[in-house]
């Protein structure tokens, strides 16, 4: 249940922080498509995610992955056969891949945070599971469709990061292959406010998030304070999310650039009511 953080009843008794987290530099991206040492960096940048992944499990990942899946019965599922393969790029902690599946789709899953992965094998045991980094994947297999949700590509700080992903996914679908992922787009601060943020209190642990933009950047920061009760103890993590917003122009050029075509934009609240972010948009795109 979400409630005030002001509304607990005194701190805890005995609080340990924990290391403080810190969001991959545009740096560290880069060094992570340094050949050799890809593996180590993307341990590096990602490790970074999985102090979060309980959290997400726990509060996010099933509510948002139930209002997706309907969303897809409109843009996605009839566009496929059945059985169809789809690949879960970024699939954090797998009740999207679950309800795949539980849909007859056969479905791999993608994310560079070990903790998530280790969570989705719980949520989505049918689920092909592969740690790896976004801007630097390849499969041998090819799919049907490639989803991203969640503003899981809003993460992607550059444009050129987010070109280079958009061609990893082309490789990886068949001729007449769909693309489908959202993003938070500029209108959700428009609408929020520079600054906003929430809390969730429960019995056994806590999290603040207060976010700010900064709009020559474009870049949201998050800065997140998570307690949890390990014991008798308060154990403390903080960490930092940055998300990069894009103009839709420039996604559908990056698209195009990376060999899409077919581009669609889809408002995911005044076309589908998904009330979660009033500026997020769903994009499809197909490979011809």
């Amino acid at each position: 249940m979400k409630r005030a953080l002001t509304e607990r009843t005194g701190p805890p008794s005995s609080i340990h922080s924990g290391n403080e987290r810190r969001e991959p530099s545009q740096k560290d991206i880069k060094d992570s498509k340094d050949g050799k040492d890809t593996k180590k960096k993307v341990e590096e940048i990602y490790s970074e995610y999985d102090g979060f992944a309980w959290f997400y499990n726990r509060h996010w990942g099933e509510e948002f992955s139930r209002p997706v899946l309907e969303i897809f019965n409109f843009v996605l599922f009839p566009h496929l056969s059945a059985g169809a393969r789809i690949l879960d790029l970024c699939c954090g902690t797998g009740q999207l891949a679950a309800g795949l599946i539980a849909q007859g789709y056969r479905v791999t899953g993608i994310d560079g945070s070990q903790a998530m992965l280790d969570l989705a094998r719980l949520n989505a045991p049918e689920a092909l599971l592969v740690r790896a980094d976004a801007r630097t994947f390849t499969l041998q297999d090819t799919f049907d469709a490639v989803v991203s949700t969640f503003d899981s590509l809003n993460h992607v700080l550059s444009l050129e990061e987010l070109t280079e992903v958009f061609r990893r996914v082309h490789a990886a679908l068949d001729a007449d292959g769909i693309f489908l992922f959202d993003l938070n787009m500029e209108e959700e601060f428009e609408t929020a406010g520079r600054e906003s943020g929430f809390d969730i209190v429960e019995e056994d642990h806590a999290c603040v998030v207060r976010s700010s933009y900064e709009p020559r950047a474009k870049l949201k920061r998050y800065e997140v304070t998570m307690f949890n009760l390990d014991g008798e103890v308060w154990r403390r993590n903080d960490l930092t999310l940055l998300q990069r917003y894009y103009d839709s122009s420039d996604v559908v050029a990056a698209l195009t650039e990376a060999g899409f075509n077919r581009i669609s934009i889809h408002n995911a609240h005044r076309e589908f009511g998904l009330a979660l972010s009033d500026g997020r948009a769903f994009f499809l795109a197909r490979r011809p």
